[in-house]
């Protein structure tokens, strides 16, 4: 049963206001006892290594106690069937003097029930109240303006008909995404819950809110499991600066400070990128057979002892016959290690040899310094440079790059004569300092070095727009999350890199996670009905597999127009509540800032703070703007291989109107 929610009784919104002021109190309190504990913490610890620790606890603490004004403390409260227990629900946990709950945590066991009760299932809630506030001005307070009320118990439930739920779900954005923790959805409310040993990936149509389940789920997981997290490390991985500067703000409005954001460029750094790739060469080294070729080229290297080794303590001279050293090399060979540790193997076993000699003849085991000494005399650093040679990523892919023969050995099978032609430096640089490095080769680089050693990991890791991941950039981040878990975030149709995902299953085997649970997201709440309609009319010709994407807004506005005139259609935008975005094929960037400007309309590059921002249309996917112009649809596409797909992201970004505007015409599914 569906019906409207009760009329806020002015002696309730006064009580709620009365609870508000002293959650504040008490949060203030929180943080004060918190700085009280940082500038006393060297009197009550016992020693300096645990006082350094309690302060650098302290300060974190402090930090997640900030209370701003303009966040509402609490968003929600339940009022549970026996009508004596009554919870706030917030952003955040606050608790009064003698530890008693004045707000708590969106994440608590309680506060699911806020998410996932029903007039169907009530879960013993009784009450469901949503509480509506006034957008607060810059540096501003916000009011508790008004409440609603679902009466559970009685059958009463107003889900998505809710006016305060509407309101802040169509609520305009200027600046950095927001959370969503006061609309969460059931769905996503599973999805943000799911168990820390789960890796996720959701499949999420434009205005689905994907991206903030990845976060929420970030959040959740680290609340409860703060002290193992904090430990092995939690990791946002974005497609670009602009993007991950947009979502920045969330994760600190809940509270969590130690969350790191990256690039998938920033975290693969082994190489200074001089230069680009052509289209094969790219098209080659971010292929999975790369990694094939990378094993076999390192692998390739290990040559068995040629002859016998001598060494001398400077007292007596041990002998290791070649047939012994052959089986170490074999041995160490067959249990697979990576490849620096296989080398640090050979050598202590030689050394081990050296040792039961030596304790042989004296009688005695020898100290120490003279294992270690063995390990670095002439003839075991050159028994381990000629069968098991040190070798760095950079000398790898350089010797692969210059030496026909040797790429042709590794990639024999792999690769054709063409591609491997494409990888070849035409002039071989002067040293590996100047050498011409691509980003893709600092994915390969990356690759080898998971081969020469483990490489640290995260205990979980969100990836958004990981739709456009190469297979290699997906083994970088299996080997990051090797004893992890991921929460992989896209949309198939907004793939635009070359090697961009067809199927889910294909990239989560690149992630090491071929289980991992598929789960789609094709109801939009963000994105108005009329420009979804419009963006669904490319589905067809972009060779995915996707349902199309529905919208529950029956607002917003859609207008396509024969014209050129950016200027009057980023005015008109302007004149209406919320921010605005001119997205333009990257070419058109120059001309349409200077147009804008000349017009005295101050706009934005992107990363700016203002209210019209002009957006290259290869660096909007992940954003949003209440109001979006998009200008020339056809350049857009004829911009890239995969233009259609760029502007299938260029459309979706407006959550209140879309302008198109063209003087060419328009690609042939939107044509009708």
């Amino acid at each position: 049963m569906t019906t409207h929610a009760r009329v806020t009784p002015t002696d309730d919104i006064s009580a709620e206001r009365d609870h508000l002021t002293t959650s504040r109190a008490a949060l203030k309190a929180m943080r004060e006892r918190a700085e009280h504990l940082f500038t006393t913490g060297d009197q009550v610890a016992g020693d300096a290594y645990t006082a350094e620790q309690l302060g650098r606890q302290m300060a974190q603490r402090i930090k997640e106690l900030s209370d701003d004004p303009a966040v509402p403390l609490f968003f929600g409260k339940l009022t549970m069937s026996d009508l004596d227990e009554r919870w706030h629900i917030g952003r955040r946990h606050v608790t009064d003097a003698v530890g008693e709950p004045l707000v708590l945590d969106w994440r608590a066991p309680m506060s699911r029930r806020f998410y996932q009760a029903s007039a169907r299932d009530p879960q013993d809630v009784a009450v469901r109240r949503r509480f509506g506030w006034s957008p607060a001005a810059p540096g501003g307070t916000t009011v508790l303006t008004s409440f609603e009320d679902e009466r559970l118990d009685a059958g009463e439930e107003l889900g998505t008909g809710s006016a305060i739920l509407t309101a802040e779900i169509e609520r305009p954005r200027v600046g950095p995404m927001r959370d969503i923790v006061a609309t969460i959805q059931p769905e996503q409310d599973e999805l943000v819950r799911a168990e820390l040993e789960d890796t996720i990936c959701v499949q999420g149509a434009p205005g689905t809110g994907k991206t903030a389940v990845g976060l929420h789920r970030a959040a959740y997981l680290v609340y409860l499991h703060r002290e193992r997290l904090r430990r092995a490390g939690v990791m946002i991985i974005g497609p670009n600066r602009s993007f991950l500067h947009y979502i920045s703000a969330v994760l600190p409005a809940l509270g969590e400070l130690e969350v790191e954001q990256t690039t998938v460029a920033e975290l693969l750094d082994q190489l200074p990128v001089r230069a680009e790739d052509g289209a094969a060469a790219a098209a080659v080294k971010h292929d999975p057979r790369m990694a094939q070729v990378l094993h076999r080229a390192l692998w390739s290297r290990i040559a068995r002892p040629a002859g016998p080794i001598t060494v001398s303590d400077g007292s007596y001279r041990w002998r290791v016959d070649e047939g012994v050293l052959r089986r170490v090399v074999d041995e160490v060979r067959r249990e697979q290690p990576p490849y620096a540790l296989g080398r640090e193997r050979v050598r202590a076993r030689v050394v081990g040899l050296l040792q039961r000699q030596s304790e042989a003849r004296r009688g005695d085991s020898p100290p120490d310094s003279w294992l270690r000494k063995m390990g670095k005399v002439k003839a075991v650093v050159e028994l381990l440079d000629h069968c098991w040679p040190a070798v760095t990523p950079q000398q790898l892919l350089a010797d692969l790059y210059t030496d026909a023969e040797r790429l042709r050995e590794a990639a024999d099978g792999l690769l054709d004569e063409a591609e491997r032609e494409s990888l070849r430096w035409v002039k071989p640089p002067r040293s590996l300092r100047t050498a011409p490095w691509t980003a893709a080769d600092a994915v390969l680089a990356d690759e080898i070095a998971g081969l020469l050693d483990r490489q640290p990991g995260f205990g979980h890791i969100v990836i958004d727009e990981a739709q456009d991941l190469s297979p290699m950039q997906a083994r970088a981040l299996a080997r990051r999350s090797a004893h992890g878990s991921l929460t992989v975030l896209g949309d198939l149709a907004q793939g635009t890199t070359p090697w961009a995902a067809r199927d889910w299953r294909d990239m989560l085997g690149h992630l090491g996670r071929p289980d991992g649970r598929i789960v789609p997201l094709s109801t939009g709440f963000r994105v108005p009905e009329a420009v979804v309609a419009l963006a669904n009319r490319l589905l067809p010709a972009l060779d995915v597999a996707v349902p199309p994407a529905r919208s529950l807004r029956r607002d917003g506005s859609l207008e396509v127009t024969e014209s050129a005139d950016v200027v009057t259609a980023a005015r008109a935008a302007l004149e209406r509540e919320g921010s605005v975005g001119v997205i333009a094929a990257d070419a058109a960037v120059p001309a349409v800032l200077a147009a804008l400007r000349e017009a005295g309309l101050d706009p934005s590059e992107l990363d700016g703070d203002g209210r019209l921002t002009v957006v290259p249309a290869t660096m909007v996917k992940g954003l949003e703007y209440d109001h979006v112009v998009v200008l020339e649809p056809a350049a857009i596409v004829a911009a890239e291989p995969r233009g259609l797909h760029r502007l299938y992201v260029a459309l979706t970004r407006a959550v209140t109107s879309l302008i198109v505007l063209h003087t060419d015409p328009l690609p042939e599914p939107l044509r009708s």
